[in-house]
């Protein structure tokens, strides 16, 4: 079972799940937890910045991120601390941490429940961080379409202000640091940390090219952090109950503490679950999400949002860490875990996904502007009975030739639901095309032909 405090594994007679001791949602499920200040101080809230304003240095605060281990819970995973250390040392100027809470990824809903129903959690977490950085003002970037999550979080942050957790002379230490919510336009691509600062900046949300990086030119060209919700919400807990523990918990060492995985789709029990790093996804999908909602057998998931490759009932008993996902040609991503019974079209779901990252695409790379219009046409055709073989020829051409050449990552994603079906469910577009040559809408190829 995975170490840590988390490894006190309880099971509930009816429905033998397993359950873990919960971190980030441990809060909200208390009876009748509203997520007011008064209700975050009484469940200990707010104890981990009294801990360190004036009391520790603030490389203090990033050495014990470092060695928690956290890593960042929006898509990259990338070191916490790490990314926190890049900031220029000597630098005098200002500096400025951002809130990545631009949740648009399909099948991803755990910063929404994180943000309503306990959002002092993220703003201590905030707190932390920005004085770990020394920042002294910061911004929640969250999606337009959160109306509720954005008037919570400014309710919260009047809350904080009024009892002296935000503003001028924090708590009296002589630290002064803000808090500020920015509701995004609805784009996509505002969730990739450059878009997100040109966005936030009042310009067009379109992804910079890199270097120079946000650590070093960031929000108006100064040194930034841009970090995910669920990230910061585990500040508190990390600097509460120490590195160590934290370390401790899932499947170290490179992949620690716990993680919320939304589950959707064809389950008996979809939500948000929050689960040791490193359970199965056979636990995840059969235990946590009570399994399949029919009598049909899984036939693919996807572990990561749209984003990520699928995966098949062969990889059921990978672990769901950052090292043991990429090994299975996936990507833990965003934790939008969507599963699919048996009797789901592959060849639709992928041109449904296909669609959306095609009106997502903000158009600055040809490859990605352009070859997302042609995958769009030639899946819809295939999927309408006028496909050809050789179209998944140009379909896997045409994938080869926008990942990796474009500007941000959302070419390598838009790709993957049709490399990833193509590779585990070629056979259903052939039955496609087969079935267009039986109807007579396309000439059968000549004898030979490879499929």
């Amino acid at each position: 079972m995975p170490g840590g405090d988390c490894s006190r594994v309880t099971f509930h007679e009816t429905t033998c799940m397993k359950t873990y001791e919960p971190i980030l949602l441990k809060n909200m499920m208390q009876p009748g937890y509203t997520g007011s200040l008064a209700e975050y101080e009484r469940a200990g809230g707010y104890q981990a910045l009294r801990k360190v304003l004036g009391k520790a240095a603030p490389a203090e605060v990033t050495a014990v991120v470092m060695k928690s281990g956290l890593r960042g819970r929006g898509g990259a995973g990338f070191p916490t601390g790490v990314k926190w250390g890049f900031l220029p040392k000597d630098y005098q100027g200002p500096r400025y941490l951002c809130c990545n809470a631009d949740e648009s990824e399909p099948g991803t809903f755990k910063d929404r429940q994180l943000i309503e129903r306990d959002p002092h959690q993220l703003l201590e977490g905030m707190l932390l961080a920005c004085y770990a950085i020394g920042a002294a003002s910061s911004y929640i970037y969250i999606r337009g379409e959160f109306v509720l999550g954005a008037r919570i979080l400014e309710a919260a942050i009047k809350e904080a202000r009024a009892a002296g957790y935000v503003g001028k002379n924090i708590l009296g230490t002589g630290v002064s640091i803000d808090i500020w919510v920015h509701r995004g336009a609805g784009a996509y691509i505002c969730g990739e940390e450059t878009a997100l600062l040109e966005s936030l900046e009042g310009k067009r949300g379109l992804p910079r090219v890199k270097p120079p990086f946000p650590a070093t030119h960031g929000l108006y060209n100064k040194p930034t952090v841009v970090n995910n919700v669920e990230t910061l919400a585990n500040l508190p807990h990390i600097i509460n109950r120490g590195a160590e523990w934290f370390a401790s918990i899932g499947s170290p060492p490179k992949s620690t503490g716990t993680r919320v995985f939304c589950v959707s789709g064809h389950v008996a029990r979809p939500g948000n679950y929050e689960v040791p790093m490193g359970i199965t996804f056979r636990e995840l999908i059969y235990e946590q999400a009570g399994g399949m909602r029919s009598d049909k057998k899984l036939k693919a998931f996807i572990p990561g949002g749209a984003s990520a490759p699928f995966l098949t009932p062969d990889h059921l008993d990978v672990k769901l860490d950052f090292e043991s996902v990429a090994l299975a040609g996936s990507m833990l991503g965003s934790g939008g875990v969507t599963v699919m019974e048996e009797g789901t079209d592959m060849v639709w779901a992928a041109l449904r996904l296909m669609e959306f990252f095609y009106h997502e695409s903000c158009g600055k790379c040809s490859p990605c502007r352009e070859g997302s219009s042609w995958l769009v046409q030639i899946m819809r055709r295939i999927v309408n009975k006028r496909g050809q073989m050789a179209d998944l020829e140009t379909l896997t051409d045409l994938c080869k030739n926008i990942a990796g050449r474009t500007v941000c990552a959302f070419g390598d994603a838009e790709v993957s639901p049709i490399l990833s079906t193509l590779k585990h469910w070629r056979h259903e577009y052939v039955t496609y095309i087969h079935a267009a040559e039986a109807a007579n809408l396309i000439r059968p190829e000549p004898a030979g032909a490879k499929h």
